[in-house]
């Protein structure tokens, strides 16, 4: 049972903090990004097991992290606040081709992000050119253009 409460106070702990960090910080993942994921996992993986290294209790463990995931998303499907407050909701970045400014900041996304996005979904090369940018809620940047 100290298994199942271990995984399922870490699992709630990591979406946290995972969801104050913003969408970008794992949408576009840098080297230290993929770094620093691979020490949380080791820290997790410490925290998770305790001293009980059983390949019953890493099943256990297992188990529930993914109950709790699939039990989270048949809240969040019936629930739909629940829903926002996890998984948030698209921002406007550029609306009508103004720039909003603090939305950009707020969402730690700069404005060469979105002229990059731009280039690659529909081959614009000016700002000028988009009507809209939006922070999806999993992390990509969509673009409407003018």
């Amino acid at each position: 049972m100290e298994s199942v409460a271990r995984g399922a106070a870490i699992y709630f702990i990591l979406l946290i903090v995972l969801r104050l960090s913003g969408r970008r910080t794992v949408a576009q993942m840098t080297t230290f990004d993929f770094v620093l994921l691979l020490i949380i996992a080791e820290t997790t993986q410490q925290a998770l097991l305790g001293e009980d290294f059983s390949i019953t209790n890493a099943t256990v463990l297992i188990l529930t992290l993914f109950g709790l995931d699939i039990l989270l998303s048949y809240v969040k499907r019936s629930m739909p606040k629940v829903a926002l407050l996890l998984d948030g909701t698209p921002t406007v970045l550029i609306a009508e081709g103004k720039i909003d400014t603090h939305a950009l900041k707020r969402a730690r996304v700069d404005l060469e992000e979105v002229l990059a996005a731009a280039r690659e979904q529909h081959g614009l090369a000016r700002l000028d050119q988009i009507r809209f940018a939006i922070l999806e809620a999993d992390g990509g940047i969509s673009i409407v253009p003018q």
